[in-house]
Order: C-alpha cells, then sequence, then structure tokens
C-alpha cells in the first residue's frame, strides 16, 4: 500500500526514526476499517451546532441546545451536547444579574396623581399616553428602550434606545413622540395625558418639567402600571 506515492512501510520507518511510532498494520486498518457510529453521530451533531452559529439558538446553553436538536429529530443526550459544545468552543450566553428598569424616585422625589387608575382607552388620539422602557440583549451587550403608546390605536408613537436609563432617554422618547404627530398632521393639541410608573426618570425635575412646557399632565401609577397588557 502506498501513501501518496510512498510506501507505507517507508513512510512508518521514516517516522519511527523522528520518535513517533506507528506501525503499518496500524495505518492499514484505519485506512479500510469503516467509521464507529458515535464517531458519525459527532459529526451529523457537530454539523448541527455549527449551522447555529450566528442565529438566535446559537446563544443557547447546553440544556436549551440538547432540546432544540431533540426538537430537530436528533436522539442525543446531555452529555453529549456539552462534551461536543466543549470541543468547538461553543458556551452560548451566560446568564448575568437581572436588569432592573424601574427605579423608584426617592422620598423627597415629586410625584403626579394618578389620573387614569388603570383605564388605558382613549376615544380619541393623544388623549392618553403610555410610556415606559425596557431592555433588550444585542451582540455588543445590553441596550434600554424607551416608548410610548397611544392609548386610542395601541400605536409607539415614539421611542429610543440608549445605553444608559437616565432621563434623558425618556424625555427622547416623548419628543420624537411629538415630532412625528407633528409631521403626520396630528398635532397634540391641550390635554394630553403622559401615564408613566414611579421610576425616577419619570419623577425628576428635568422630565416634570418638560411636560409642563409641552403643556402635558402628568399621571403616575403604581410600579409596572404603566404597561399596556391588552
Amino acid at each position: 500500500m502506498r501513501a501518496r506515492g510512498f510506501r507505507v512501510e517507508s513512510v512508518c520507518r521514516v517516522l519511527s526514526e523522528h520518535g513517533v511510532q506507528v506501525a503499518p498494520r496500524t495505518y492499514c486498518n484505519w485506512k479500510t476499517a469503516a467509521p464507529s457510529a458515535r464517531t458519525v453521530t459527532d459529526a451529523q451533531l457537530t454539523d448541527a451546532l455549527r449551522a447555529t452559529v450566528g442565529t438566535p439558538e446559537g446563544m443557547y446553553g447546553r440544556r436549551k441546545m440538547t432540546a432544540d436538536l431533540r426538537r430537530r429529530g436528533h436522539r442525543v443526550a446531555e452529555c453529549t451536547v456539552d462534551r461536543l459544545m466543549r470541543d468547538e468552543g461553543l458556551s452560548g450566553v451566560v446568564r448575568g444579574r437581572r436588569h432592573r428598569t424601574t427605579i423608584a424616585g426617592g422620598k423627597g422625589a415629586r410625584r403626579a396623581p394618578d389620573l387614569l387608575d388603570r383605564d388605558f382607552t382613549a376615544a380619541d388620539p393623544n388623549r392618553k399616553w403610555v410610556t415606559d422602557f425596557t431592555y433588550t440583549r444585542t451582540w455588543s451587550g445590553f441596550v434600554y428602550v424607551a416608548f410610548v403608546v397611544d392609548c386610542y390605536s395601541r400605536a409607539i408613537v415614539g421611542w429610543h434606545p440608549a445605553t444608559v436609563k437616565d432621563t434623558a432617554m425618556v424625555t427622547t422618547a416623548l419628543k420624537m413622540a411629538l415630532w412625528r404627530r407633528d409631521h403626520a398632521n396630528r398635532s397634540v393639541a391641550s390635554g394630553l395625558i403622559h401615564h408613566s410608573d414611579a421610576g425616577s426618570q419619570y419623577t425628576s425635575v428635568a422630565f416634570a418639567e418638560t411636560l409642563v412646557l409641552e403643556g402635558i399632565a402628568a399621571s403616575i401609577g403604581s410600579i409596572g402600571d404603566c404597561l399596556l397588557t391588552g
């Protein structure tokens, strides 16, 4: 038997002179033997794991990845997925500490009354706006997104992403909503109620001044009450 033009015995003899002991029979058995069932299965699973790179499933850890592979028809144990993911350098996204969005203002923070009392309906546009912000995971870290919802249509009329959850973020979202209403020929008239929770961003002096200058009535409910659930 030859290996790329050289006899196997000659190649093995050269390797042994360099300290690598390989018997010609060992090479011949490897060349002619069929791959084991485990080798074939590992190769198939490895291809399936590599296909998740760059997709949402690529952020799965061992447990979720095992469940995903089983849904796709692979009969696989979690220990096997763990071994193959380590071999491929895949680890998924590590869950960090829980991010808090709503942080209530201090005892001295001025708080507006609740003008909605959980009534998130409106007979006309630009009568009741509900605001809040959340966070979303990106490849470069967490990003906060503030948004403004018109209770009449349930449409998001303003939004703004930021890497910090400060007053400027929620103020920009509000100003964007006002700007978009103006450019859609649906300018906000007097009587608009701006409802939020008791987060420090919405109870700040700067934000309260913005509402006053725009002629908008402030309304604050309990923590979480600004969210539309229907």
